[in-house]
């Protein structure tokens, strides 16, 4: 099986190295670029398989950049930056971005973010008949789901939210991404939809409510489905 080949678009020397290193030592082919302009050139001569993305270029905003590709490729994104603030975060994946990283990291959970990206590109855009997650079973051809072997009973929109998440598992969804894709386009701005749904869900699929371990709560953000 061939080798997936990263982008990096890192001006920091420093960090470009540190990157470099990592990703070849795991098997990484590794292609690189400093700014908006060079990364550019190379997502489109070279098709990366993922990019990992720092926002703060010298050329130019890393979201920008984000909005460009999105405009014609859906390769994953992975944006690694300095920039903390939950805004960041949210406008770099409601513009299209797969995954966040604040620096600094830790490169396993660099590595197993960049792993959930990579699965994500390669799966079908056919259905999966069963979805197993942990101790819920997901039949989509019977519209039934199982917690621990058990049937439950969920309502049409906490089904539609469940399959959603289950289809990106490991990836973290925005609150206007969800309310997009479960409530339409209309309700982007009605974040409380989402919580109030996602806390019936959790009664219903958790073993635990109070202490979830499958919905995962990105604070500010979304939510992200435990693979």
């Amino acid at each position: 099986m061939a080798e997936s080949q990263i982008l990096i678009v890192e001006d920091e020397a420093a960090m470009q190295r540190f990157l470099q290193t990592t990703l070849r030592a795991h098997g990484f082919a590794v292609l690189d670029a400093a700014t908006a302009k060079a990364a550019m050139v190379v997502v489109t001569t070279h098709t990366p398989d993922l990019i990992l993305l720092d926002l703060g270029l010298p050329d130019g905003d890393g979201l920008e950049l984000v909005k460009q590709i999105r405009g014609w490729s859906q390769v994953p994104i992975l944006v690694v930056s300095a920039r903390g603030r939950e805004a960041d975060k949210v406008e770099a994946l409601d513009l299209g971005a797969d995954d966040y990283l604040t620096k600094p990291f830790g490169t396993r959970e660099l590595l197993a973010r960049i792993r959930v990206a990579l699965r994500h590109r390669v799966q079908t855009t056919a259905e999966t008949p069963i979805l197993q997650l942990a101790h819920v079973e997901i039949d989509q051809a019977r519209r039934e789901v199982k917690r621990q072997g058990e049937l439950v009973h969920l309502t049409p929109t906490e089904y539609k939210l469940l399959v959603l998440l289950a289809t990106h598992a490991g990836k973290v969804l925005t609150h206007r991404q969800i309310l997009q894709q479960v409530w339409g386009p209309a309700y982007a701005a009605q974040t409380h939809y989402v919580r109030v749904q996602m806390a019936e869900l959790r009664k219903k699929i958790e073993i635990d409510p109070a202490r979830p371990q499958l919905i995962l709560t990105e604070p500010g953000i979304g939510y992200r489905l435990r693979e």
